[in-house]
């Protein structure tokens, strides 16, 4: 390629000056970058950038986001230069080896954010795709991505000083230790995405609860080095990786999957209002309807066994009898199992728990059929105000520990009997 524009410049009666050969083969390079430049940013890129318009996939809009393109056509006019110089400029010469010098630099810099690029519109195409979510590509890409650079610029110092890369990578086995103290965060926090994703124990959009770290929310981002939470009160909570994997963390992500949000609260019943139905209770009672038939099976069931064992059906201490307790835990389970807001799939019942100063605990054990925090506090709080409403009428009593309004009227109660009783002594005195 020399020797041709040589003999044209002497054709044309330019001579045979290098110095003008020099300015020649420079004008050539760049009046070839500048219409290569023209032809892809505004012909190439200007079709392939319809990607962002509506009704484009999701592949275009994503490649053409992240400047994919562009990036690619940048690296590829540093390839045509250094392609050009070498047909033109002897290998060796001093303007050879600056053009080459800038040209790898060029290529290296724009081939480095070509893939960062790539990387970017990959993960942004993954958020699209369901199964894609569950693996931490985030902080896989992150890792590719610091490799990615540290290479590039193993590459660059190799290429400014006139070196082998090789010699560069080989001098990295002795800075081992060096470089696995430097990037210890990026390592932990890359075994610890492939074990969060390998085991199926977190992903974006889970419910994660891990106090140690204050975080109680949904998860937003999982990245190479933390794990970002959004809490309750909207404030955000960044975990490190690695942390997930060595400390217990809570993932509430399997009640969205089974349908069923726990409710599991007590109620205190104060001891001394238990006794056995009368009759006139289970008179009264038999008008629930949840409660007709248990009373009569229930009460057939007694008669039969109280018959069978030759027992007075009246005796408190040797028959069978219905207490008012047992028949409002009967109510509550029927209750709970006629609620469309309970999850029946799944275990639900009302159970005792282990007396004590409080009263008898009484528990109730069941799934919402709503995990949506304001729709599960709403059921949750119906339940138990029907609970609270309905213990009276079952001769029952709450057990809670007095307050000022009960001190203040047994000392009214008390004033009132010591005034009537020093009326009566008066009335005696006269």
């Amino acid at each position: 390629m020399k020797e041709e524009l040589l003999k044209w410049l002497e054709s044309a009666g330019l001579g045979d000056s290098e110095y003008l050969y020099f300015l020649v083969v420079i004008g050539l390079i760049v009046v070839v970058s500048l219409v290569l430049h023209l032809a892809l940013h505004r012909v190439v890129l200007r079709f392939l950038g319809r990607g962002r318009r509506p009704g484009r996939t999701v592949w275009q809009r994503a490649f053409s986001g992240h400047k994919l393109f562009s990036r690619v056509a940048l690296a590829l006019q540093g390839v045509v230069v250094f392609a050009m110089a070498g047909a033109f400029l002897e290998a060796g010469s001093l303007s050879m080896q600056l053009i080459e010098a800038a040209t790898h630099l060029w290529i290296i810099v724009f081939t480095l954010l070509s893939l960062f690029s790539l990387l970017d519109s990959v993960e942004e195409i993954s958020r699209s795709a369901g199964p894609a979510l569950k693996l931490p590509l985030r902080g896989i890409f992150q890792s590719l991505k610091l490799v990615a650079t540290t290479m590039a610029l193993i590459f660059a110092v190799a290429f400014l000083i006139g070196k082998s890369p090789l010699i560069l990578f080989s001098g990295l086995g002795a800075m081992t230790a060096v470089v696995l103290l430097i990037f210890k965060d990026p390592i932990l926090g890359l075994v610890a995405g492939v074990q969060l994703s390998a085991n199926n124990m977190l992903a974006v959009g889970d419910w994660l609860e891990m106090p140690r770290y204050g975080a109680d929310g949904d998860v937003i981002d999982i990245s190479l080095t933390t794990v970002k939470v959004r809490n309750w009160d909207k404030t955000i909570t960044s975990i490190p990786s690695y942390a997930l994997i060595s400390d217990s963390f809570k993932n509430w992500r399997n009640i969205e999957e089974v349908g069923g949000r726990r409710i599991k609260r007590s109620i205190n019943i104060d001891a001394n209002s238990v006794r056995f139905a009368t009759d006139d209770d289970l008179e009264h009672l038999r008008q629930a309807e949840l409660l007709a038939d248990y009373i009569e099976n229930k009460l057939a069931e007694i008669d039969r066994y109280n018959r069978d064992k030759g027992v007075d059906p009246d005796s408190a201490i040797n028959a069978r009898r219905l207490t008012n307790l047992g028949i409002l835990r009967a109510y509550l389970n029927a209750y709970l199992g006629s609620n469309a807001n309970i999850n029946t799939d799944l275990t639900y019942m009302v159970r005792h728990l282990d007396p004590g100063p409080s009263g008898i605990p009484l528990q109730v054990y069941a799934f919402a059929n709503r995990t949506s925090w304001v729709p599960y506090e709403n059921i949750q709080s119906d339940i138990f105000e029907h609970i609270f409403a309905v213990i009276p009428e079952f001769g029952l009593r709450l057990h809670q520990a007095p307050s000022g309004y009960d001190v203040r009227l047994a000392g009214e109660m008390l004033g009132a009997g010591d005034r009537k009783q020093a009326g009566k002594q008066g009335d005696r005195t006269t």
